[in-house]
């Protein structure tokens, strides 16, 4: 990958771009809260799942395989897609052919009805919504160097985090209040057949549809870069092995974040993968209870993003990173010595306020490196090297909770992979503060 490729992508920062820009991340937010974690993997799981026959493998268990399935397909295509995309000038049409194959992933789960013959539907459907919604952030990720400048990209990311998370409180409080909380929900839905859940599907299709058409309308098409790369499907592997090779000699530190960044950013999904877990089993919270605990997580994610990002533009974001999972490290280690419900609020909410603004400040550190028109690809890498090392926090997590046999002993998993995502952050260089006039 060469530094200095022909063309670079466009740098702008119109007030207008950024906002439609954020709200994509506003739209997919119900697909991540109602699909991914709250609602639908639990019902697929726990009622679908609940008349397998003697013997077979439980729902998670099969869930979890689906999922891996769908992690190796991300790795093994997601570069190629996002070299692809920058190569032809095609960012926003395959953020747009993502986005729908997303979407009605979430709609197709109406028809799961909660019996075990539909289990494998479900399965299906969750693991092409993994797949395409990962390759839908590929693109919308390389978008932020196109709606930001080298002044402002810290909180411009910060917003489309801040955007995603308020989202998501919207959708959780909606579901939770319209359908799952009543006996008869909106337009009289009922739990019978898993109903009240399945709605919530459409209901998550339908919101990611109506607010992914802004950035479509808003941003412009990249233009096609490196017309040597614009080549047949699988010769693109052989261009990506030839540009990885590039991006090493000349840029070394770029592979080292992102190798770094796969580790942390493991242990931030785990925080999330285990914290409805853990609320429910160690801390004692009721269901609803969970809920309204994952709608102030949001808030107080939400905030730290925003104001993190605006920071970050001041002091890097390698600064913002290293602060963030230092707080997180630190959270969870009172958490583990906590009892109750109250305390799991306070450091619970705690934790959360340094999400945010790791999660963030890791996207702008990886955009600060990428050579201009490259980033779709970077970001594909980003993607595959998430993905590689997506067992080490579960992994962690089931081994100290089974040598300890509590569920409790599981954050000492967690907390050890942010801090060797640390450690290895700590070598890396800091991109270079490219001059605010550019």
């Amino acid at each position: 990958m060469n530094p200095t490729p022909t063309t670079a992508t466009p740098r702008t920062s119109k007030p207008g771009q950024v906002a439609a820009w954020a709200l994509w991340d506003w739209g997919a937010s119900a697909y991540n809260t109602i699909v991914v974690t709250f609602v639908i993997a639990p019902y697929l799981t726990e009622d679908v799942a609940a008349g397998a026959p003697a013997g077979s493998l439980s729902g998670a268990t099969w869930l979890s395989i689906a999922l891996a399935a769908a992690g190796l397909l991300i790795a093994l295509l997601a570069p190629v897609i996002g070299q692809r995309a920058d190569a032809g000038g095609r960012r926003k049409l395959n953020l747009a052919l993502w986005s729908a194959l997303t979407i009605l992933s979430s709609a197709g789960l109406f028809f799961v009805a909660d019996e075990y013959s539909y289990l494998w539907l479900g399965l299906v459907l969750m693991a092409a919504g993994s797949v395409f919604s990962e390759f839908a952030a590929v693109s919308y990720n390389a978008m932020l160097r196109q709606i930001s400048t080298p002044a402002t990209i810290g909180k411009v990311s910060g917003i489309g985090w801040a955007a995603g998370y308020v989202g998501g409180i919207g959708v959780l409080l909606g579901a939770y209040l319209l359908f799952i909380q009543p006996d008869i929900g909106l337009f009289g839905v009922t739990a019978d057949g898993g109903l009240k859940y399945r709605v919530l599907a459409v209901v998550a299709a339908v919101w990611f549809a109506v607010w992914s058409i802004p950035v479509l309308v808003a941003v412009p098409e990249i233009p096609p870069t490196d017309r040597a790369a614009r080549v047949g499907f699988f010769a693109s592997y052989r261009v990506l092995v030839r540009q990885l090779r590039d991006l090493y000699a000349h840029s070394r530190h770029t592979v080292w974040f992102l190798l770094a960044s796969a580790i942390f950013r493991d242990g931030l999904a785990a925080v999330f993968a285990f914290g409805a877990v853990l609320a429910r089993s160690v801390y004692g919270l009721s269901a609803g209870d969970v809920i309204i605990f994952g709608v102030a997580a949001n808030v107080v994610a939400a905030a730290g993003a925003f104001t993190a990002g605006i920071i970050e533009d001041r002091v890097g974001p390698k600064l913002i990173i290293l602060v963030s999972l230092g707080g997180l490290v630190a959270a969870a280690t009172v958490l583990l010595f906590s009892h109750g419900s109250t305390l799991f609020w306070i450091f619970g909410l705690i934790l959360c306020l340094w999400v945010g603004p790791a999660q963030s400040s890791s996207r702008t550190f990886l955009a600060r490196l990428a050579p201009p028109g490259h980033e779709g690809q970077l970001f594909g890498l980003y993607a595959t090297t998430g993905r590689a090392v997506s067992f080490l926090a579960p992994s962690l997590f089931g081994l100290f909770a089974g040598l300890f046999a509590s569920d409790r002993m599981g954050i000492i998993g967690i907390a050890l992979v942010l801090l060797a995502g640390a450690v290895a952050l700590l070598p890396v260089r800091s991109p270079v503060r490219e001059s605010a006039t550019l």
